[in-house]
């Protein structure tokens, strides 16, 4: 397993009042992410919020599949339209609660489940599992870039880490991050991750050279 160190390039506040922040996902520009009853547009170019839309059950992960938005909400998934935050469909989450993060890929989400210590592939249409991993670790934020299944860690008295896995699930990277919390993650083309951490805070952070 390659070991590596994690630095943070920028941090960020993006509304004022900090609050709890939980999945992160990436909608070309805008960095979407979800708070305890909302889900918010954040556009790093301009380092402001952009767009708000009230989603009162959403606690845990967020994916983008190019055109909707996935929503992890206290045991189901919701399928919304990035405009206006309309619900288009919902399904069943795989955890029944204890799902963490997500992310969408090929027609499928990858779904944390945290204290389960898995991650499910669903697909994205059914809500049907086909396939779980295991970790020996607390499962945060999922993320999949070009290709590679990357999920985020905590545990206590422990480094946070953003683990790249193998197809059988074997970690082939732990990368350290030095935050005391990382929750929601979303990779970028260029080697990045946005990683939803404490008080509201969100940080991108890259591999250290």
């Amino acid at each position: 397993m390659m070991q590596s160190e994690a630095e943070v390039v920028r941090e960020v506040v993006p509304v004022a009042d900090g609050g709890r922040m939980h999945g992160v996902t990436i909608d070309h520009a805008l960095v979407w992410f979800a708070r305890d009853g909302e889900l918010v547009a954040f556009d790093p170019a301009r380092d402001e919020v952009v767009r708000r839309l009230p989603v009162g059950a959403a606690d845990a992960g967020t994916a983008f599949d190019g055109e909707h938005l996935y929503q992890l909400a206290k045991g189901t998934i919701l399928v919304l339209d990035p405009r206006d935050g309309r619900v288009v469909r919902t399904m069943p989450a795989p955890g029944k609660g204890d799902d963490t993060g997500m992310a969408w890929a090929d027609g499928h989400l990858w779904i944390g489940q945290g204290r389960g210590a898995r991650i499910h592939k669903v697909d994205a249409k059914t809500g049907e599992v086909v396939r779980t991993l295991t970790s020996d670790r607390f499962v945060t934020g999922v993320s999949v870039i070009d290709g590679a299944l990357w999920h985020g860690t905590m545990k206590d008295g422990e480094p946070c880490e953003l683990r790249r896995l193998g197809e059988d699930g074997t970690v082939e990277e732990a990368m350290r991050v030095p935050v005391p919390r990382v929750a929601g993650i979303e990779g970028t083309r260029d080697g990045g991750f946005w990683c939803a951490g404490e008080n509201g805070r969100l940080r991108l952070v890259r591999r250290k050279r």
